[in-house]
């Protein structure tokens, strides 16, 4: 067995990240601003909680910050918290990969209003095809919440939500211009009568694109143009004072441009446009019931839909993969005092299909079941903050599963508090990678033990965090080339690796007057232990520094977003260099009812991949004017 790598490593050569990182750490170590001490987040045991209660790490992005962000995709806003990477075969609309803490991205868990979306095809949501303009509200929970979430919570959690109406109709309308062609144009109204609260949405854009391979790799060199079109719905019945009816439904429509010439005869003369198309539904009813002042229930109904496939633009689909999830869920939860006591059934029905569209394969049609019992408990008084969560989950596949995790913080002095929690977690493997031709049916679920301590301040106009993680993974899916384990001449997935996920995170703002300044740092170590190989697209140091100014109406901001180098394959034999890119923004309110934004990203138009010889975008300006009455 190759030796354990140590735990800390010297940081890579100096270089943009460093330097401008490294300098503005005493500031960071003396700044920084929290969120609301009040606020209520629900993502870390999935029952409503103060965010000052919280034991477990997590970030919250409103509406306003997705507005003034500019972010063209929900993936590319959550690069901007700590602890968090994407990769990205090209532009929006290509194939992005999201890791918190350095996991796979199928290792984090993502709900929408409640909705599980996830790939039975690729394993993780298909970031590419959720439509941030439909979004209102992020949480995101880093680290393992399998003993709340079930299967697939190795990482962390997302939790999205579209916007809950209420008060007086209040409709807006947006529209905004950027270069390369690019429009984006948003409607909607959201409002409650009486009992009933309302919220319907809808976007459109689209964009011209570029080029989404490198000059060095021979393609066709088209701009690789999307589209993208998205509507929900959200209803609520307050019946009584003790009942509440939610219906909520999603759908998304992206249709985008990529290079895949490699699997056709190449005519320079005239390219092929290679077409990506994705459909998103989601949908979910949800029975909330106060019975008494003790004790809650919930029971929801939810079903999401992905579908993808390629095609040459103009002719039949050459690649369809079809992903159908349906949830059941009915929770229970008790407070005695300072005590509350969950107790939850769920089951999860996931359906896989992927047709035969030639003579060289089948058609793949799969389902599977998991029933889980969840139960937790929750102790808040005083200095002190205490969190159990037990979960047993029973697969139709592979069988039970026992997951559970203990978390506890202590208010050491005022405003100062130390945290530390352990859990386990797994991950099912997908339905493609046990019955399509290349798998496996004996692959067994990936798991993973996690232990992380915290040091957290927060004095309402200053935080900062400071958290140490390791997560260790075992039965790790990866594809085998040397492998015979199934039908495929080219290889099978395996279980053959075991991972190791490790770092620290400081994370700190401070609000100075009309200035907000914010920033993070993570140092990271994820890492294959079989070959001691640093896991391919993540940089061990990866950051952001920014600064928001409240000035005459007007709010301005800057950040730099700044990453090491990675290692572009498995072997670490191919580097992708770090980089450093500086975004503007600037809103305000120019006439009565009218905000305008006006945001430039990667001001100085650096030259970056976050996949090898894959473009990123060059220096994107984008100018917004949206209208909503008082």
């Amino acid at each position: 067995m190759t030796p354990r790598a140590p735990f800390a490593r010297p940081l890579p050569r100096a270089s943009l990240l460093s330097v401008a990182l490294a300098s503005a750490l005493p500031v960071l170590a003396i700044a920084q601003t929290p969120p609301s001490l009040g606020e209520t987040v629900v993502t870390a045991t999935r029952v409503e909680q103060p965010i000052s209660d919280l034991v477990a790490d997590v970030s919250v992005i409103d509406r306003a910050t997705i507005e003034r962000s500019g972010a063209s995709g929900v993936a590319d806003l959550l690069a901007r918290l700590p602890g968090v990477e994407i990769s990205r075969n090209g532009n929006v609309g290509n194939t992005t990969s999201l890791f918190i803490r350095g996991a796979e991205t199928r290792f984090t868990a993502v709900y929408l209003d409640g909705v599980r979306i996830d790939s039975q095809s690729t394993g993780g949501a298909p970031w590419e095809s959720i439509p941030l303009a439909q979004i209102e509200r992020i949480e995101v929970l880093r680290g393992p919440a399998a003993a709340v979430y079930g299967s697939d919570a190795i990482g962390g959690v997302v939790q999205l939500f579209t916007k809950k109406g209420e008060g007086k109709p209040t409709p807006f309308v947006s529209w905004g211009v950027g270069n390369r062609r690019t429009q984006d144009i948003q409607t909607g109204i959201s409002g409650s009568a009486g009992a009933f609260d309302y919220s319907v949405g809808a976007s459109y854009q689209q964009s011209a694109g570029f080029d989404v391979r490198t000059p060095n790799v021979r393609h066709n060199t088209d701009a690789d143009s999307y589209k993208s079109i998205s509507g929900n719905v959200r209803l609520g019945w307050q019946i009584g004072e003790k009942h509440r009816v939610d219906l909520t439904a999603l759908e998304s429509e992206m249709d985008s441009g990529y290079d895949a010439f490699l699997s056709r005869p190449f005519n320079p003369l005239r390219g092929v446009d290679d077409r990506n198309q994705y459909h998103l539904r989601t949908a979910g009813l949800t029975w909330t019931a106060q019975w008494t002042p003790e004790y809650k229930t919930r029971l929801s109904v939810t079903d999401s839909n992905q579908r993808y496939q390629t095609n040459v633009k103009g002719e039949q689909p050459d690649y369809i993969t079809q992903t159908r999830l349906r949830g059941y869920l009915f929770q229970n939860e008790y407070r005695v005092g300072s005590h509350l006591f969950t107790a939850a059934l769920e089951r999860r029905e996931d359906k896989l299909f992927n047709p035969a569209l030639d003579s060289y394969s089948t058609t793949l049609f799969r389902k599977r079941s998991q029933d889980a019992l969840a139960l937790g408990y929750g102790f808040v008084q005083g200095p002190h903050s205490l969190q159990l969560n037990l979960r047993h989950d029973d697969d139709s596949e592979f069988g039970g599963k026992n997951t559970g995790s203990i978390a506890y913080g202590y208010e050491f002095v005022k405003n100062w508090r130390v945290t530390a929690s352990a859990g386990t977690a797994f991950r099912a493997p997908t339905l493609y990678q046990r019955f399509s031709e290349y798998g496996d049916a004996n692959l067994r679920p990936e798991t993973s033990r996690n232990a992380e301590v915290g040091l957290r301040y927060g004095d309402g106009t200053t935080s900062a965090s400071l958290v140490a993680y390791r997560n260790r993974v075992r039965n790790l899916i990866t594809f085998d080339y040397s492998s015979t384990a199934c039908e495929s001449l080219f290889g099978c997935y395996a279980n053959v690796n075991r991972a190791r996920y490790e770092g620290v995170t400081l994370a700190a703002s401070h609000r100075l007057g009309d200035v907000t300044l914010r920033g993070s740092l993570d140092y990271q170590n994820p890492r294959d232990v079989e070959t001691n190989h640093m896991l391919p697209l993540r940089a061990q140091v990866h950051g952001t520094l920014g600064a928001d100014w409240r000035v005459g109406g007007w709010t301005l901001g800057a950040e730099l977003q700044a990453s090491g180098r990675r290692w572009a394959d498995a072997a670490n034999t191919q580097r992708l260099g770090g980089y450093g890119i500086v975004n503007l923004s600037a809103s305000g309110e120019v006439a009565r009812d009218l905000t305008l934004v006006a945001r430039v990203d990667n001001v100085a138009d650096k030259n970056y991949q976050l996949v090898k010889d894959y473009a990123t975008a060059g220096r994107t300006v984008y100018v917004g004017l949206k209208w909503s009455p008082r």
